[in-house]
């Protein structure tokens, strides 16, 4: 089988953005099938090409995948204009690719939407067999975020997400909030698969560069939030609860914040105005170095916005990242990733838009470091019984290979 691959955000573990793609490519490869990944070129991210680009493109093979790569530069600080723009430049020259490469099944991964654009010409045009992965429910997220308010880019976004889901053969979604919203728009519940992302086991089991970022003694509680520092991410919240525990004078409970993202100097200045030196900011890291960060970090937060498309409707990275490092989780919002947590009693959920008790959790991790030891060790069992990479992938992968079948 041979797979064409659309995800203009992928990266190898030599970046600092999720692998998820990378994984599963390299999942259907270990099983015989070839993978031409095609994507742009991501701020956070690394392909693994260095060549220079020609007339807009450059091409070549990154550990057995071949990867085609689009002169096509995204941030997370660019402006709503000049995303929509990258968007829509990489849609329209995936059509092209859709329609001159030779494959068996077209595979594309939201964010952004409009991946699905080369699938449902590939679906419509050339009798392809289409599979569409949803990572975020769009337009739904952005509404209830209220950064998206103009109904007409609104209701063009919900077109499209309705022509990709009706276009495709086969919809996997990354948590069931996202099942659901796939199935709320008229696909059949048998032809949704559930693929949570997942933990990389093999990177964050064997780490061998211990390290902390500077201002975190070796005695200090660390606890690490890795990600993007946007609007969704909510990041305020980790600021408002290191201000109470200024106030209760805990200055033995760090809160490192790595990554970067369009709100990440206005957070930088806030820190420095409310004298908050018990929050360290640190600069995006590959995988490796990130293993290293989360062997010795005390405590993963997963946070988010108070948004309620959050609570069942996303699958984030970080979490898989914390659980497979045999880290404790603080969640501050409720949802699925809540429940599991208190079920498996690996962290606390916390409630949002509250920073006592976001202080309060964090106090009683520092103070209690056997108890926080035993959730760490019910995050690795958590991580190894139901999120294994492998195990995910080789799902996705019967996924892709049933559907060519049918089709």
């Amino acid at each position: 089988m041979h797979i064409l691959y659309f995800h203009q955000h992928f990266s190898t573990p030599q970046g600092s953005a999720g692998i998820r793609s990378y994984e599963m490519a390299r999942r259907a490869i270990h099983h015989g099938h070839t993978v031409t990944m095609v994507c742009g070129s991501y701020g956070g991210g690394n392909t693994g090409l260095d060549q220079k680009f020609t007339k807009g493109v450059r091409r070549g093979s990154v550990d057995g995948i071949d990867v085609i790569e689009f002169d096509l530069v995204y941030s997370n600080s660019d402006g709503f204009v000049k995303r929509t723009t990258l968007f829509l430049k990489f849609a329209l020259r995936s059509i092209g690719l859709a329609f001159s490469e030779k494959y068996d099944v077209l595979f594309a991964t939201t964010t952004p939407l409009t991946a699905g654009i080369p699938g449902i010409f590939a679906r419509w045009f050339r009798r392809k067999p289409f599979v569409f992965e949803v990572r975020d429910l769009w337009p739904e997220l952005p509404r209830e975020m209220g950064v998206i308010k103009n109904p007409v880019v609104l209701g063009l976004m919900s077109f499209l997400e309705w022509a990709s889901y009706r276009s495709a053969h086969r919809c996997i979604g990354l948590s069931p909030g996202i099942v659901d919203g796939i199935a709320k728009r008229g696909v059949k519940r048998e032809l949704i698969t559930l693929v949570p992302n997942g933990c990389d086991l093999a990177i964050f089991s064997n780490t061998s560069e211990h390290w902390r970022p500077v201002g975190v003694a070796k005695d200090d509680l660390m606890a690490v939030f890795t990600g993007t520092h946007g609007i969704a991410n909510g990041l305020d919240a980790a600021l408002d609860a290191a201000n109470v525990l200024k106030e209760r004078g805990r200055s033995d409970i760090k809160l490192v914040l790595v990554g970067q993202g369009k709100l990440k100097d206005g957070l930088q200045e806030r820190a420095k105005s409310e004298k908050l030196e018990n929050v360290i900011f640190h600069d995006p890291v590959n995988k490796t170095k990130l293993a290293g960060l989360l062997s010795e970090a005390d405590l993963g937060l997963q946070l988010l916005a108070n948004v309620p498309a959050f609570y069942f409707g996303t699958s984030p990275n970080k979490f898989f990242d914390y659980i497979a490092s045999g880290l404790p989780v603080l969640n501050n919002y409720p949802g699925w990733l809540a429940g599991m947590i208190e079920e498996s009693r690996c962290g606390f959920a916390v409630p949002p838009d509250d920073p006592e008790a976001f202080a309060d959790a964090l106090e009683i991790a520092a103070d209690d470091k056997e108890s926080l030891l035993s959730m760490g060790q019910n995050a690795r069992v958590l991580a190894g019984r139901m999120f294994d990479r492998r195990e995910l992938a080789d799902q996705w992968v019967a996924t892709l290979q049933g559907q060519l079948e049918i089709g």
